[in-house]
Formats: structure tokens, C-alpha cells, sequence
């Protein structure tokens, strides 16, 4: 397995990142973790969005999926398209709202958003606290995080190898529990534990650098890839944090960067 980020900017974009997006490249599967801004066009990169496996949503706030009506848009208007799409629609695994508020996102008017269906090129699998499932011969399994609207961990399998995406989410034991032994935890680090705004974190949207660690080091995992810092704080200072707080190899995701899984 391996994992490529298109973006690991968070809460948004930011002056030299995409929002969070992610390929995943998983024997001859390949599936992208999240679509928010600006990933698309990262995407095309390293991979013709054509030859998507499947895509997966940890959870429907913008910085995590707005790039998916620019996806859809490619599917139904590109002008030489390798084969009929609607033939092989591409699944997408994601929060049980995801069909309804793609439409919005892609439909022009109110209007137009009550006739929107995009099931001609896609299929819809709803995420849900425990389930488990294959996308393109990948294990997936997802467990409900603790953020501010329906969220959701998930850990891939293929080939003996594991790899655990928090999405966002405050503290939680949910995530500890997905990710016991994995190989690789891609772990959201959003602000740092004390500033002069709080000397503990709010709970229930994000981790701190401090936490992204303690989460790695209860779950026991091999190597803990810190992504999701906003623009507005030092990734360096998170990434400190989350090694004081885990015994094992931690490093701060890149955009474009390449790591094995």
C-alpha cells in the first residue's frame, strides 16, 4: 500500500496546499480519502481521475469533500471519455447524506437541485458507526468520530498492510479503537494543546498535536503521519507535540509526498 496526499491543508485551503485529499494506491485498487478544495486538480498529478477505484468521505464539511461536484462534473461532461460512465458508476462510501447533498452541490438552481441525481455515474454506500465492507478488493472499516456533524474513521486493509484515517474529531475512543495495530494512522493535528485562547483544548472538533500522539500511542500503531494544520498555525509545533506524546516514528504529511504503507 501507499498513501499520496493531494492536500493536508486544514480547514480550507491554504497558501501551499489543497484541503484534505488523499490516494491511496492499494495493490491494483485505487481510491481517494476525501476530495476537498483544490484536490482535484492535485489528483490529476499522479493519477487520470478515470482510473478510480472508489472514493471515500470521512465526513461532508466542505474542506473534505467540495471538490467531489468538480469530480462529477468530469464523469457526466468529459468530451472523450475512456468508457460510458454510466456503465461503470464509481462507488462512493459516505455519510448517509452524501446523495442529497452532492445534488445541491452540483445543481445550479433550487430547481434544478430537486431533480439532480448523480447515480448515473456514481453508487452510494452509507457509512455507519462499525460497518465494514471491500471497495475495489480493500477492506474497509469505519467507526463514528466525535465532530460536530455525522464523522467517521476508517481503516483500510490489502496485502497484510493497514493504514487508519481520523478524518476530524476531537478526542475519541472510537478512534483509538479502529486503529489498535495499525501499520500507519494519517491522524488530523488541528491546533496546538495550550494557547492563549484555552490551556486545554476544546473538545469535540479536533485534535491537538499533543493528542494526535496519545491517540497513536493507545492504539499501538507502527507510524503516525500528522496532517490537517491550518494555515494560520505551525505545523512544526504540532508535529513536536505529537512526538513528545508518541514513542514511535511521527512525521508531518507534505503535499504531493509519498509514503509507504
Amino acid at each position: 500500500m501507499r498513501l499520496i496526499v493531494l492536500g493536508c491543508s486544514g480547514s480550507g485551503p491554504g497558501p501551499a496546499s489543497p484541503a484534505s485529499g488523499y490516494l491511496v494506491e492499494a495493490g491494483d485498487a485505487r481510491l481517494v480519502l476525501d476530495l476537498g478544495n483544490g484536490t482535484l486538480g492535485a489528483l490529476q498529478r499522479h493519477l487520470d481521475p478515470w482510473e478510480l477505484d472508489g472514493v471515500v468521505f470521512s465526513h461532508l464539511h466542505p474542506d473534505h469533500c467540495a471538490d467531489f461536484a468538480s469530480l462529477a462534473v468530469h464523469r457526466r461532461f468529459h468530451p472523450r471519455p475512456p468508457f460510458d460512465p454510466t456503465t461503470r458508476p464509481l462507488p462512493v462510501h459516505a455519510p448517509v447524506e452524501a446523495p442529497d447533498r452532492f445534488a445541491a452541490a452540483f445543481a445550479a438552481s433550487a430547481a434544478e437541485r430537486a431533480v439532480t441525481d448523480l447515480t448515473d455515474v456514481f453508487t452510494f454506500h452509507p457509512l455507519s458507526d462499525g460497518a465494514a465492507g471491500t471497495v475495489a478488493g480493500v477492506t474497509l472499516r469505519a467507526r463514528t468520530v466525535d465532530h460536530p456533524c455525522d464523522a467517521y474513521a476508517v481503516r483500510l486493509e490489502h496485502g497484510g498492510r493497514s493504514l487508519v484515517y481520523s478524518g476530524d474529531t476531537g478526542p475519541c475512543d472510537g478512534l483509538v479503537e479502529l486503529a489498535r495495530g495499525a501499520d500507519v494512522l494519517l491522524c488530523e493535528a488541528t491546533w496546538p494543546h495550550v494557547t492563549e485562547s484555552w490551556s486545554e483544548p476544546p473538545r469535540g472538533v479536533h485534535l491537538s498535536g499533543r493528542q494526535a500522539g496519545e491517540h497513536a500511542e493507545a492504539a499501538g500503531v507502527g507510524r503516525l503521519l500528522v496532517t490537517h494544520v491550518p494555515a494560520w498555525f505551525d505545523g512544526d509545533q504540532l508535529l513536536a507535540e505529537a512526538k513528545a506524546a508518541f514513542a514511535g516514528p511521527v512525521e508531518l504529511v507534505a503535499p504531493d509526498g509519498a509514503y509507504t504503507i
